[in-house]
Protein backbone atom coordinates (compact mmCIF):
# COMPACT_ATOMS: atom_id res chain seq x y z
CA UNK A 1 0.00 0.00 0.00
CA UNK A 2 3.04 2.70 1.17
CA UNK A 3 4.41 1.65 -2.86
CA UNK A 4 1.06 2.14 -4.46
CA UNK A 5 0.90 5.53 -2.30
CA UNK A 6 4.25 7.00 -3.61
CA UNK A 7 3.71 6.11 -7.16
CA UNK A 8 0.36 7.66 -6.58
CA UNK A 9 1.80 10.91 -5.64
CA UNK A 10 4.40 11.26 -8.29
CA UNK A 11 1.49 10.47 -10.75
CA UNK A 12 0.04 13.56 -9.20
CA UNK A 13 3.09 15.44 -9.14
CA UNK A 14 4.09 14.92 -12.56
CA UNK A 15 0.47 15.81 -13.89
CA UNK A 16 0.32 19.39 -12.13
CA UNK A 17 3.56 19.97 -13.43
CA UNK A 18 2.08 19.41 -17.07
CA UNK A 19 -0.80 21.42 -16.39
CA UNK A 20 0.88 24.19 -15.35
CA UNK A 21 3.14 24.06 -18.23
CA UNK A 22 0.23 23.86 -20.71
CA UNK A 23 -0.79 26.87 -19.46
CA UNK A 24 2.26 28.34 -20.61
CA UNK A 25 2.82 30.75 -16.78
CA UNK A 26 -0.54 32.36 -17.65
CA UNK A 27 -2.92 32.73 -14.86
CA UNK A 28 -6.58 31.81 -16.55
CA UNK A 29 -9.45 33.65 -15.57
CA UNK A 30 -12.51 31.29 -13.51
CA UNK A 31 -15.28 31.77 -15.52
CA UNK A 32 -19.05 30.85 -15.51
CA UNK A 33 -19.39 30.14 -18.77
CA UNK A 34 -18.69 26.92 -20.88
CA UNK A 35 -19.74 29.20 -24.26
CA UNK A 36 -17.32 28.88 -27.14
CA UNK A 37 -17.22 32.44 -29.07
CA UNK A 38 -15.39 33.29 -32.60
CA UNK A 39 -15.21 37.01 -32.75
CA UNK A 40 -14.19 39.44 -35.46
CA UNK A 41 -12.43 42.74 -34.62
CA UNK A 42 -11.71 45.55 -37.48
CA UNK A 43 -9.00 48.31 -37.49
CA UNK A 44 -7.42 50.15 -39.85
CA UNK A 45 -3.61 49.96 -39.93
CA UNK A 46 -1.11 47.89 -41.40
CA UNK A 47 -0.04 44.37 -39.57
CA UNK A 48 3.37 46.11 -38.87
CA UNK A 49 1.19 48.74 -36.58
CA UNK A 50 1.13 49.08 -32.75
CA UNK A 51 -2.55 48.70 -32.94
CA UNK A 52 -2.54 45.59 -34.91
CA UNK A 53 0.24 44.18 -32.59
CA UNK A 54 -2.02 44.94 -29.59
CA UNK A 55 -4.71 43.56 -31.38
CA UNK A 56 -2.71 40.21 -32.02
CA UNK A 57 -2.12 41.04 -27.82
CA UNK A 58 -5.66 40.64 -27.40
CA UNK A 59 -6.74 37.70 -29.85
CA UNK A 60 -3.58 35.87 -27.46
CA UNK A 61 -4.74 36.98 -24.11
CA UNK A 62 -8.55 36.38 -24.85
CA UNK A 63 -7.52 32.77 -25.95
CA UNK A 64 -5.29 31.94 -23.18
CA UNK A 65 -7.68 33.92 -20.68
CA UNK A 66 -10.64 31.90 -22.01
CA UNK A 67 -8.86 28.56 -21.88
CA UNK A 68 -9.33 28.24 -25.86
CA UNK A 69 -13.29 29.48 -25.78
CA UNK A 70 -12.70 32.72 -27.30
CA UNK A 71 -11.25 32.71 -30.28
CA UNK A 72 -11.07 36.56 -32.50
CA UNK A 73 -10.51 36.64 -36.34
CA UNK A 74 -8.88 39.92 -36.81
CA UNK A 75 -9.01 42.07 -40.27
CA UNK A 76 -6.51 44.82 -40.63
CA UNK A 77 -5.91 47.10 -42.84
CA UNK A 78 -9.69 48.51 -43.52
CA UNK A 79 -10.05 45.12 -44.90
CA UNK A 80 -14.08 45.93 -43.61
CA UNK A 81 -13.96 49.53 -45.03
CA UNK A 82 -13.82 52.59 -43.60
CA UNK A 83 -13.39 53.63 -39.87
CA UNK A 84 -17.45 55.23 -40.14
CA UNK A 85 -18.32 51.68 -41.89
CA UNK A 86 -16.08 49.59 -38.80
CA UNK A 87 -18.66 51.46 -36.57
CA UNK A 88 -21.58 50.69 -38.18
CA UNK A 89 -21.46 47.29 -38.24
CA UNK A 90 -20.02 47.14 -34.39
CA UNK A 91 -23.22 49.24 -33.71
CA UNK A 92 -25.26 46.42 -35.76
CA UNK A 93 -23.56 43.63 -34.35
CA UNK A 94 -21.78 41.79 -37.75
CA UNK A 95 -18.97 42.86 -36.19
CA UNK A 96 -17.86 42.04 -32.28
CA UNK A 97 -14.94 44.32 -31.36
CA UNK A 98 -13.15 47.58 -33.19
CA UNK A 99 -10.05 49.62 -32.60
CA UNK A 100 -11.21 52.71 -33.81
CA UNK A 101 -9.80 56.06 -33.92
CA UNK A 102 -10.87 59.08 -31.28
CA UNK A 103 -10.48 61.00 -33.46
CA UNK A 104 -12.79 59.64 -35.70
CA UNK A 105 -15.09 58.83 -33.07
CA UNK A 106 -15.15 62.61 -32.01
CA UNK A 107 -17.57 62.99 -35.31
CA UNK A 108 -19.70 60.49 -33.35
CA UNK A 109 -19.53 61.55 -29.62
CA UNK A 110 -18.28 65.03 -29.32
CA UNK A 111 -16.77 64.10 -25.70
CA UNK A 112 -13.74 61.93 -27.28
CA UNK A 113 -12.75 65.65 -28.45
CA UNK A 114 -11.02 65.92 -24.88
CA UNK A 115 -8.34 63.55 -25.94
CA UNK A 116 -7.45 66.08 -28.28
CA UNK A 117 -6.74 69.34 -26.78
CA UNK A 118 -3.18 70.16 -27.58
CA UNK A 119 0.00 69.26 -25.63
CA UNK A 120 -2.44 67.85 -22.42
CA UNK A 121 0.20 65.79 -21.78
CA UNK A 122 3.94 65.48 -21.34
CA UNK A 123 4.45 61.85 -22.96
CA UNK A 124 2.69 58.61 -23.95
CA UNK A 125 3.12 57.01 -20.31
CA UNK A 126 1.40 60.31 -18.57
CA UNK A 127 -1.51 59.64 -21.42
CA UNK A 128 -1.60 56.03 -20.44
CA UNK A 129 -2.32 56.85 -16.76
CA UNK A 130 -5.40 59.31 -17.82
CA UNK A 131 -6.91 55.94 -19.49
CA UNK A 132 -7.84 54.90 -16.01
CA UNK A 133 -9.72 58.45 -14.72
CA UNK A 134 -13.14 58.67 -14.21
CA UNK A 135 -13.83 61.16 -16.68
CA UNK A 136 -11.23 59.10 -19.39
CA UNK A 137 -14.21 56.18 -18.36
CA UNK A 138 -17.57 58.49 -18.42
CA UNK A 139 -16.02 59.49 -22.09
CA UNK A 140 -16.24 55.78 -23.45
CA UNK A 141 -19.96 55.51 -21.83
CA UNK A 142 -21.61 57.89 -24.12
CA UNK A 143 -21.03 54.99 -26.51
CA UNK A 144 -23.40 53.67 -24.51
CA UNK A 145 -26.83 55.27 -27.11
CA UNK A 146 -25.07 54.03 -30.17
CA UNK A 147 -25.19 50.29 -29.27
CA UNK A 148 -21.26 50.22 -28.52
CA UNK A 149 -19.83 48.97 -25.55
CA UNK A 150 -16.60 51.42 -25.15
CA UNK A 151 -13.62 48.99 -23.27
CA UNK A 152 -10.52 50.89 -23.28
CA UNK A 153 -8.03 53.19 -24.94
CA UNK A 154 -4.86 52.38 -26.80
CA UNK A 155 -1.96 54.55 -27.99
CA UNK A 156 0.25 54.45 -30.64
CA UNK A 157 2.47 57.49 -30.96
CA UNK A 158 2.10 61.13 -30.32
CA UNK A 159 1.38 63.22 -33.43
CA UNK A 160 3.90 64.64 -35.34
CA UNK A 161 3.29 67.22 -38.22
CA UNK A 162 5.20 65.54 -41.87
CA UNK A 163 5.52 67.91 -44.87
CA UNK A 164 6.57 66.95 -48.18
CA UNK A 165 8.80 69.95 -48.70
CA UNK A 166 9.10 72.56 -46.47
CA UNK A 167 10.72 72.82 -43.26
CA UNK A 168 8.18 74.82 -41.15
CA UNK A 169 9.59 75.90 -38.03
CA UNK A 170 6.78 78.04 -36.22
CA UNK A 171 3.15 77.52 -36.40
CA UNK A 172 3.13 80.84 -38.91
CA UNK A 173 5.16 78.70 -41.36
CA UNK A 174 1.87 76.26 -41.70
CA UNK A 175 0.01 79.52 -43.64
CA UNK A 176 -1.77 77.96 -46.66
CA UNK A 177 -0.35 74.28 -46.41
CA UNK A 178 -2.66 71.68 -47.59
CA UNK A 179 -2.59 69.45 -44.80
CA UNK A 180 -4.14 65.35 -44.42
CA UNK A 181 -5.61 65.64 -41.09
CA UNK A 182 -8.31 62.72 -39.84
CA UNK A 183 -11.90 63.94 -40.29
CA UNK A 184 -12.29 65.23 -36.89
CA UNK A 185 -13.86 68.56 -35.91
CA UNK A 186 -11.25 69.31 -33.23
CA UNK A 187 -7.87 68.29 -35.48
CA UNK A 188 -9.49 70.48 -38.13
CA UNK A 189 -9.65 72.94 -36.06
CA UNK A 190 -6.74 73.29 -34.80
CA UNK A 191 -4.69 73.05 -38.26
CA UNK A 192 -7.21 76.16 -39.51
CA UNK A 193 -5.88 78.26 -36.48
CA UNK A 194 -3.02 77.47 -37.73
CA UNK A 195 -3.54 78.54 -41.29
CA UNK A 196 -3.59 74.98 -42.69
CA UNK A 197 -6.11 73.89 -45.15
CA UNK A 198 -6.97 70.64 -43.87
CA UNK A 199 -8.01 67.77 -46.09
CA UNK A 200 -9.68 64.57 -45.43
CA UNK A 201 -8.27 61.83 -47.09
CA UNK A 202 -9.03 58.05 -46.64
CA UNK A 203 -5.85 56.58 -44.97
CA UNK A 204 -5.33 54.26 -48.08
CA UNK A 205 -4.46 57.80 -50.24
CA UNK A 206 -2.58 59.62 -48.38
CA UNK A 207 0.73 57.82 -50.16
CA UNK A 208 -0.17 59.14 -53.89
CA UNK A 209 -1.93 61.97 -52.51
CA UNK A 210 1.74 63.93 -50.70
CA UNK A 211 3.85 62.02 -53.55
CA UNK A 212 1.48 64.45 -56.78
CA UNK A 213 1.50 66.76 -54.53
CA UNK A 214 -2.37 67.15 -53.67
CA UNK A 215 -1.22 67.82 -50.07
CA UNK A 216 1.64 69.10 -48.46
CA UNK A 217 2.28 67.05 -45.43
CA UNK A 218 0.03 65.04 -42.45
CA UNK A 219 -0.65 65.09 -39.54
CA UNK A 220 1.08 61.29 -38.47
CA UNK A 221 2.96 59.48 -35.77
CA UNK A 222 6.15 58.13 -36.33
CA UNK A 223 4.94 54.96 -36.13
CA UNK A 224 2.57 55.06 -39.06
CA UNK A 225 5.00 57.52 -41.33
CA UNK A 226 7.41 54.13 -41.32
CA UNK A 227 4.89 51.79 -41.51
CA UNK A 228 3.07 53.48 -44.51
CA UNK A 229 6.26 54.70 -46.02
CA UNK A 230 5.46 58.10 -46.19
CA UNK A 231 9.29 58.58 -45.61
CA UNK A 232 9.95 57.95 -49.04
CA UNK A 233 7.63 61.37 -50.26
CA UNK A 234 8.00 63.66 -47.61
CA UNK A 235 11.37 65.17 -46.57
CA UNK A 236 10.95 66.81 -43.15
CA UNK A 237 9.51 65.58 -39.70
CA UNK A 238 9.01 68.14 -36.75
CA UNK A 239 8.20 66.07 -33.64
CA UNK A 240 5.93 67.79 -32.12
CA UNK A 241 3.93 65.59 -30.17
CA UNK A 242 0.84 68.07 -29.72
CA UNK A 243 -1.71 65.82 -29.29
CA UNK A 244 -2.04 62.05 -28.16
CA UNK A 245 -3.54 59.64 -30.50
CA UNK A 246 -6.11 57.10 -29.09
CA UNK A 247 -7.58 54.13 -30.65
CA UNK A 248 -11.18 53.05 -28.88
CA UNK A 249 -11.30 49.47 -28.02
CA UNK A 250 -14.88 49.04 -28.76
CA UNK A 251 -17.35 46.29 -28.83
CA UNK A 252 -20.86 45.73 -29.56
CA UNK A 253 -22.69 46.22 -26.50
CA UNK A 254 -25.81 43.43 -26.89
CA UNK A 255 -22.96 40.82 -27.81
CA UNK A 256 -21.12 42.24 -24.35
CA UNK A 257 -24.43 42.00 -22.24
CA UNK A 258 -25.21 38.91 -22.90
CA UNK A 259 -21.95 37.40 -21.90
CA UNK A 260 -21.97 36.21 -18.69
CA UNK A 261 -19.96 38.17 -15.42
CA UNK A 262 -16.92 35.97 -15.60
CA UNK A 263 -16.61 36.40 -19.43
CA UNK A 264 -17.11 40.15 -19.33
CA UNK A 265 -13.94 40.17 -16.85
CA UNK A 266 -11.77 37.90 -19.35
CA UNK A 267 -12.52 40.65 -22.12
CA UNK A 268 -11.88 43.41 -20.07
CA UNK A 269 -8.93 41.43 -18.43
CA UNK A 270 -7.83 40.96 -21.87
CA UNK A 271 -7.85 44.67 -23.12
CA UNK A 272 -6.22 46.14 -20.30
CA UNK A 273 -3.29 43.75 -20.75
CA UNK A 274 -3.47 45.01 -24.93
CA UNK A 275 -3.38 48.33 -24.06
CA UNK A 276 -0.47 48.02 -21.40
CA UNK A 277 1.75 45.93 -23.58
CA UNK A 278 0.80 48.62 -26.41
CA UNK A 279 1.50 51.84 -24.41
CA UNK A 280 5.08 49.90 -23.39
CA UNK A 281 6.14 49.09 -26.50
CA UNK A 282 5.67 51.96 -27.87
CA UNK A 283 7.49 54.24 -25.63
CA UNK A 284 10.86 52.05 -25.98
CA UNK A 285 10.80 52.95 -29.64
CA UNK A 286 10.68 56.30 -29.81
CA UNK A 287 14.14 57.28 -30.18
CA UNK A 288 14.29 54.33 -32.34
CA UNK A 289 11.36 55.51 -34.70
CA UNK A 290 13.23 59.42 -35.55
CA UNK A 291 16.76 57.24 -35.96
CA UNK A 292 15.14 55.07 -38.59
CA UNK A 293 13.68 58.25 -40.35
CA UNK A 294 16.62 59.96 -39.80
CA UNK A 295 18.65 57.53 -41.76
CA UNK A 296 15.83 57.00 -44.07
CA UNK A 297 16.55 60.81 -45.47
CA UNK A 298 14.23 63.08 -43.77
CA UNK A 299 14.98 65.45 -41.56
CA UNK A 300 13.37 64.82 -38.16
CA UNK A 301 13.29 67.90 -35.27
CA UNK A 302 11.30 69.66 -33.15
CA UNK A 303 9.35 72.88 -32.60
CA UNK A 304 9.44 74.29 -29.47
CA UNK A 305 5.81 73.82 -27.73
CA UNK A 306 5.87 77.49 -26.32
CA UNK A 307 5.11 78.49 -29.99
CA UNK A 308 1.86 76.74 -29.59
CA UNK A 309 0.15 78.42 -26.31
CA UNK A 310 -1.90 81.13 -28.12
CA UNK A 311 -3.69 78.14 -30.07
CA UNK A 312 -3.72 75.89 -26.89
CA UNK A 313 -5.62 78.29 -25.01
CA UNK A 314 -8.17 79.01 -28.63
CA UNK A 315 -8.68 75.36 -28.46
CA UNK A 316 -9.47 75.21 -24.82
CA UNK A 317 -11.91 78.60 -24.74
CA UNK A 318 -13.37 77.21 -27.89
CA UNK A 319 -14.43 73.33 -26.86
CA UNK A 320 -14.27 73.47 -23.05
CA UNK A 321 -17.85 75.10 -22.77
CA UNK A 322 -19.37 72.85 -25.28
CA UNK A 323 -19.18 69.55 -23.60
CA UNK A 324 -18.98 69.00 -19.75
CA UNK A 325 -16.59 66.20 -20.09
CA UNK A 326 -14.80 68.30 -21.96
CA UNK A 327 -14.27 70.66 -19.79
CA UNK A 328 -13.83 68.31 -16.79
CA UNK A 329 -11.08 66.66 -19.25
CA UNK A 330 -9.29 69.97 -19.05
CA UNK A 331 -10.04 70.83 -15.72
CA UNK A 332 -8.13 67.50 -14.71
CA UNK A 333 -5.34 68.02 -16.92
CA UNK A 334 -4.60 71.95 -17.45
CA UNK A 335 -2.45 71.48 -14.16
Amino acid sequence: MQKLNKWGMILLTTALVLAVAACGGRTVSNSDSSETYHFKLAHITPTDHMWHKAAEKFKEELNARSGGRMIVEIYPASQLGTEADMVQQISAGSVDFGFITAAYMSSRAPAFTAWFAPYAFENLESANKARETEVAKKILGTLDEQGIKGLDYLFAGNRVMIFKDKEVMKPEDMKGLRFRVTPSPPLQDFYKSLGASPESLPLPEVYAAVQTGVIDGMDMDLDATITNKYHEVTKYGAVTNHMVWPAVAMMNKGTFEKLSNGDKKIINEAIKAAAEYAVTTRSAQEEEFKKTLNDSGMKIYEIDQKLFEPYIKQFDEKYGPTDPLIQEFLDTFRK
